[in-house]
């Protein structure tokens, strides 16, 4: 599980972990780290032993890999109780899923494509280069060695164009407001005989969801064909009835499998309508150096021109990804909620004990919106660490690793507490996975509480003697 990707998946032969801390066999680690990378659960490893043990050397063979994915592409459509017309694309990781969003949107237009970004700070490092139409690593899950930010063949000229989805002082805008700073972006493009496609983020780094249907549907009124969305949605905080309500527009979804979802990084896949094939490119020379032929739908154009042999890692990733899924989505609605609400209280309670304040993750005044999305929402808490001015960002970053030393797995700081001179202060983030959900439901209230309780007490002081241990290399 740690083969088929690019370098990010490399384990440290020293640790056996990856850049990201994360292994791909479980460990007895207290863990929120999923808007990061998850190691995999003790179920989800079992379940890929026993694939590994049905079918044996026919995980490596090209012909399984596809029959596989098909397998794959029936339970994400099950799953998310999705029509089985849904069109299912996979990819090594959700940085690689922007080349099929770029290709999608050029079969009939032949215009450059103008990518609308928001908030690149809040979704991936890497997709600056791939939203542009340019290689973002050292090497591909192909094992083909490329140059960072040199252009991928075939998906012509990109202009991209990032827009914040925070203000000076690290308050999250609203969708009017950002709604009110893209279209100018989408009127401009428009004049030059570009085609914008525009990032809708559901779900940032910091839980944010921007812009909302309402203001989608201003857009696609307002400019038809001529604009075309994907949405951001990696993180995986998202209902099957959010991503149903963006399929009916027409737009694509990119989901990830080791985030919220719980699988080991990386993996990805993009989901669309089947109608929406018949607008997509054809697969260019340069997206042969990144895909194989079965991650793609069938009947996309162009799909022969892919490799047709395997990829067992990126195999391996889904099927522990999808498994977390299918369990996580069996959970009731309340049940949900009730985890979410004690997971919220502990996390206050922990803030409490470190100096720390929650940032939110809404805009002002959409409190009650934030509430009633437990899944959307409230699995995501990052808090603030700056201690007034004292710690920025690059202490949390000493903090994080620290903590790690200790066994300790949060999300990466995140670059939203904005102190100006283009400074950040320090920030952590605390996340559920679809995982923990499943074994936190099979407490009773007292025991959830008590649970979390325990967790955020050893976290607390975990961090305390990080950041002392981290603040005196620092002044060294």
């Amino acid at each position: 599980m740690s083969s088929g990707g690019d370098a990010r998946i490399t384990m440290d032969p020293a640790t056996g972990l990856n850049r990201y801390h994360s292994s791909p066999w479980p460990r007895d680690i207290i863990a929120y780290a999923s808007s990061t990378a998850n190691d995999i659960s003790k179920a989800a490893f079992a379940h890929v032993q026993s694939v590994l043990a049905k079918h044996g050397q026919r995980i490596s063979a090209p012909e399984f890999y596809q029959e596989r994915l098909e397998h794959l592409r029936h339970t994400i459509r099950t799953a998310y109780d999705l029509p089985q017309t849904v069109q299912v694309a996979f990819a090594p990781s959700g940085t690689d899923l922007e080349y099929i969003a770029l290709l999608s949107v050029k079969g009939d237009h032949k215009r450059p494509v103008h990518n609308i970004l928001l908030g690149s700070d809040e979704v991936g490092s890497g997709c600056i280069h791939s939203a542009h139409g340019h290689y973002f690593s050292g090497e591909t899950a192909l094992s083909i060695e490329t140059v960072p930010g040199m252009p991928v063949d075939g998906l012509g000229d990109t202009s991209l164009q990032e827009f914040p989805v925070r203000d000076e002082a690290g308050v999250a805008y609203n969708s009017i407001e950002i709604t009110g700073q893209i279209e100018p972006a989408i009127r401009a493009a428009l004049e030059r005989s570009e085609r914008p496609l525009v990032h809708i983020v559901h779900g940032s780094k910091t839980g944010l969801i921007l812009p909302h249907l309402a203001e989608i549907d201003a857009l696609r009124d307002k400019y038809g064909s001529d604009i075309a969305f994907v949405v951001d949605a990696c993180q995986a905080r998202i209902t099957s009835a959010a991503i149903a309500d963006y399929l009916q527009r027409d737009i694509m979804v990119f989901l990830t499998g080791s985030k919220f979802m719980g699988g080991p990084p990386f993996s990805g896949f993009a989901l669309m309508r089947e109608d929406m094939l018949h607008s997509c490119g054809p697969i260019p020379a340069g997206l042969c150096n990144i895909f194989r032929r079965a991650e793609f739908p069938p009947a996309w154009p162009g799909q022969e021109r892919l490799r047709a042999d395997s990829n067992p890692g990126l195999l391996l990733r889904l099927e522990a990804s999808l498994f977390e899924l299918e369990r996580f989505q069996a959970l009731p609605t309340a049940e949900i909620r009730r985890i979410t609400d004690q997971f919220r209280e502990a996390t206050q309670w922990l803030c409490g004990q470190i100096g720390a304040e929650k940032v939110h993750s809404y805009p002002p005044g959409e409190k009650e919106e934030a509430r009633l999305h437990p899944l959307e929402m409230r699995t995501l808490v990052t808090i603030n660490i700056s201690d007034g001015t004292s710690l920025d960002f690059d202490d949390a970053t000493r903090i994080h690793k620290a903590m790690v030393a200790r066994d300790i797995r949060l999300g990466q700081p995140v670059r939203c507490v904005k102190w100006g001179n283009g400074r950040f202060g320090g920030t952590l983030r605390l996340g559920l996975s679809m995982p923990q959900m499943i074994n936190l439901a099979a407490l009773d209230d007292a025991g959830l509480a008590a649970k979390l309780r325990e967790d955020m007490a050893t976290i607390a002081g975990a961090y305390q003697e990080a950041r002392d241990t981290a603040l005196i290399a620092a002044d060294s």
